[in-house]
């Protein structure tokens, strides 16, 4: 069901690649919403995805960018200014990478290039991204921008190394930027931490289905789905949380405020 939250509102949206991703689900909610945006995404992951798909049903330009890459965040912020007719409304980052974790290296034995380009592109491409919105002043008063995080950056998940140092360098930049943008510009700044989902990242975590099955045990409400999260996300893009900024918000059923649930002491009881 579509309410129009977000008619007439503009945005980019990062990481869509295929349509298990959250960044997918939420692109096309965004468009049943009545918002128009610019896709994104790094050019090899457009070449192992259905981006162009995407950009079809929802009638929406598609422009590659290195979000590591300042030159390309600034080619793409000028580009989706000028393709959209002015300043955006939302900003969705969804990426995340660890070579470490998809070359099945250890967090005690870590490769540190992989773990530095891991950490550019889950983290410090959402300083990097939000640093040049800013300076161009491409945002709209009362535009939000919204990443994505997993709890691991607050609690220990073994199996997912290095990127859970990522996702809580990540929330730090969500609240340190989100002060700036707040104080001078009206922008808020969020993170979602999502539960563990099935995308094509997230099942490159070794022991992901475990993850999945324990998580949904715990939680009262169960797992959060990527169409629950794009549900979320739209909440945060809309009006309807024009004041809300600076927070790390639990999309998990939840998950994050359990300590045990019957169904997974159950699991542990002898006959």
């Amino acid at each position: 069901m579509a309410y129009n939250l977000l008619k007439g509102k503009k945005g980019i949206i990062f990481g869509a690649l295929d349509e298990n991703s959250i960044a997918w689900k939420t692109a096309e909610r965004v468009h049943e919403e009545g918002g128009t945006f610019v896709l994104t995404n790094a050019p090899i992951a457009m070449r192992m995805g259905q981006i162009n798909q995407l950009a079809e049903k929802t009638n929406s330009i598609i422009v590659p960018a290195d979000a590591t890459n300042l030159d390309d965040l600034n080619e793409l912020v000028s580009k989706a200014t000028e393709h959209l007719g002015g300043k955006l409304d939302f900003v969705l980052h969804s990426i995340g990478m660890s070579v470490n974790v998809r070359k099945g290296k250890h967090y005690t034995d870590q490769n540190y290039d992989w773990t530095q380009k891991g950490w550019d592109v889950s983290a410090l491409s959402f300083h990097k991204t939000m640093q040049v919105l800013y300076q161009k002043d491409a945002m709209n008063e009362w535009g939000s921008v919204v990443a994505l995080t997993y709890m691991a950056a607050q609690r220990v998940f073994p199996d997912y190394n290095d990127m859970a140092d990522n996702k809580a360098y990540l929330e730090s930049i969500a609240r340190s930027f989100g002060y700036f943008f707040g104080k001078e510009k009206k922008v808020r700044v969020n993170t979602i931490s999502q539960s563990p989902t099935p995308t094509t990242a997230g099942q490159g975590v070794k022991g992901f289905d475990g993850f999945i099955a324990y998580a949904d045990k715990m939680s009262p409400l169960g797992n959060a789905t990527a169409l629950d999260c794009a549900n979320y996300t739209i909440a945060m893009f809309s009006d309807l949380t024009k004041r809300v900024t600076l927070q790390n918000l639990y999309n998990d059923g939840g998950f994050s405020n359990m300590g045990v649930s019957n169904e997974v002491m159950e699991s542990f009881m002898k006959e």
